[in-house]
């Protein structure tokens, strides 16, 4: 597959997370919704967790593997890389809250942050877990593999629909939000699958590859926190726990379609 048709599909892959935003201009939606939508959104955020540390994993533990015959020099690199990432994923996200988002949105509510800024980060953990996948689909097309490119592609196009839900589940909490910040929260999840893949068909890079994983999971630490704060002042245990497993589903089954077709 060449580098043009490779990012216009990638481009597509990334634009479905906007198929799940609309859910977000739900008019006064009651209050065991609201709740249900919460947790759902912690559930996708859980399996994201899940599936970025399990892939971050792999190359890893395949560094161990040779550290185990006397090569350690890459298992130390990647190591330190995911500690990196791992630490500025969860640290970057409280600057950019407190510094940023601050002047940005909604004054943050004594007992957890505004729905809008939860959006925001969540777009942001989410986009950095879509640049990750963009790599992936710009690795596998510029060495050929044009199915598996293709298949990928499919794939988590699927997958950020679900992502584009969790985004838009804590912007029930507020006043409908405009379309235009809509559009801004779709771009910052989405965009990044785009990005990902320019470089990834660019630049082949096994500790780029650990490091935006990293990032990822360290942004969702944070985020989920968040989440699991609003849920609380709901006091709907038994629905907030069915909304978890739901959203964590989605997102599993999700990912059992991408490896049955060998992405």
């Amino acid at each position: 597959m060449d580098f043009a048709n490779t990012l216009i599909l990638a481009a597509i892959a990334g634009f479905t997370i906007f198929l799940g935003l609309p859910v977000a201009r739900i008019s006064n939606p009651p209050r065991s919704l609201q709740a249900f939508l919460n947790s759902i959104a912690t559930g996708i955020l859980v399996f994201l967790l899940y599936d970025i540390i399990a892939k971050a994993s792999e190359p890893i533990e395949g560094a161990l593997t040779s550290a185990q015959s006397g090569d350690a020099g890459n298992f130390i690199l990647l190591l330190v890389v995911f500690a990196l990432g791992l630490g500025i994923g969860m640290l970057s996200l409280v600057l950019f809250e407190n510094r940023l988002l601050g002047r940005a949105t909604e004054q943050t509510q004594s007992d957890g942050a505004s729905p809008y800024r939860l959006a925001i980060m969540i777009a942001v953990g989410i986009g950095l877990h879509n640049f990750s996948e963009g790599l992936a689909i710009g690795q596998a097309s510029r060495s050929g593999a044009i199915s598996l490119a293709t298949i990928l592609i499919i794939g988590f196009g699927l997958h950020n629909m679900t992502e584009g839900f969790g985004i838009a589940a804590p912007l029930t909490l507020a006043t409908r939000p405009s379309w235009r910040f809509l559009a801004l929260v779709g771009l910052i999840g989405g965009g990044p699958t785009f990005v990902g893949s320019l470089l990834g068909y660019s630049v082949e890079s096994e500790p780029v590859f650990v490091f935006c994983l990293a990032l990822a999971a360290g942004s969702i630490f944070y985020v989920m926190g968040e989440l699991l704060n609003v849920g609380r002042r709901f006091r709907l245990r038994e629905l907030a726990m069915a909304g978890v497993f739901v959203g964590f589903l989605a997102g599993y089954v999700t990912d059992l379609v991408l490896s049955w077709a060998g992405a």
